[in-house]
């Protein structure tokens, strides 16, 4: 079974979240959506999918941040030990019958501790969020140097230089849309919540990858609208870079043993 969690912060209620929960409720082995919303207000929307079992929503008393948001209900995932847990963005779109499908996969492929599927842009174009992990430069010189100057070394953090047909076992994948296998987060530690947001996907990934499989797999396709606020919004910015700041100071900023070791493993294929 799995469980779904998705962090609403002011959200698009009738573009984005009531058209995707209505395809949830489509998967077959969907156990419970978890909607926990970070705003201010509690959405008067929510009365639209209240008459569903299969959807709890909750309105947080506090914006919490992305990754302590999602560890409510992951821990539900674990209590109940429902198999499979899939976080994702509410600017996601996806069909049930693909969810239903890396489910089942997932279920056979007990080494893997978490997927994510290729994922693409509106018009098509490749979304690059599978990825090596990050230095310092590749996570500030991609905001503030030239592009052509970071041309290069964005081809190799983003795995260009890789054939990105085929599967990839990653040590960075993106928190848009995490399928995690629950004994693999649980036994893990789940998000740090000293991040209130952005570097809680990279984290939770490397230490996953650790002892489980964390691959990138493009047998699959789901769309994302992707925002990158912190290149449109100051505030954001600054906690963008605040954020970035606590994941180096955790993990090292030039001195890094397992981060060289993983992105080595990346570039040999393993």
């Amino acid at each position: 079974m799995l469980n779904i969690s998705i962090v609403l912060y002011h959200p698009k209620w009738e573009q984005e979240v009531l058209p995707l929960v209505e395809e949830l409720l489509r998967v077959r082995n969907l156990r419970k959506i978890y909607l926990l919303d970070n705003s201010e207000e509690k959405a008067n929307s929510q009365e639209l999918i209240a008459n569903s079992p299969k959807v709890r929503y909750m309105h947080l008393p506090a914006n919490l941040g992305y990754g302590r948001a999602h560890n409510i209900a992951l821990r539900e995932s674990a209590y109940h030990k429902t198999e499979l847990h899939l976080v994702m963005n509410s600017d996601i779109q996806i069909h049930a019958e693909d969810i239903d499908e890396m489910h089942d996969w997932m279920l056979q492929n007990p080494l893997v501790g978490q997927l994510m599927p290729r994922i693409i842009n509106p018009d098509g174009t490749q979304q690059y969020l599978a990825k090596r992990l990050p230095t310092p430069l590749d996570v500030f010189g991609r905001r503030f140097l030239p592009k052509w100057l970071m041309a290069r070394r964005n081809k190799c953090y983003e795995l260009r230089d890789l054939d990105l047909t085929r599967p990839i076992n990653a040590p960075y994948l993106s928190g848009c849309f995490m399928l995690l296998r629950t004994t693999a987060a649980v036994e893990t530690g789940l998000f740090d919540e000293r991040f209130f947001m952005y570097p809680e996907d990279i984290d939770l990934t490397r230490r996953i990858h650790r002892n489980w499989l964390t691959l990138y797999y493009p047998a699959w396709t789901i769309t994302h609208a992707h925002t990158q606020a912190s290149y449109k919004n100051k505030h954001m910015l600054r906690i963008h870079i605040q954020n970035m700041c606590r994941y180096f100071n955790k993990w090292g900023w030039f001195f890094d043993s397992e981060r060289r070791l993983f992105n080595k493993r990346v570039a040999n294929g393993r």
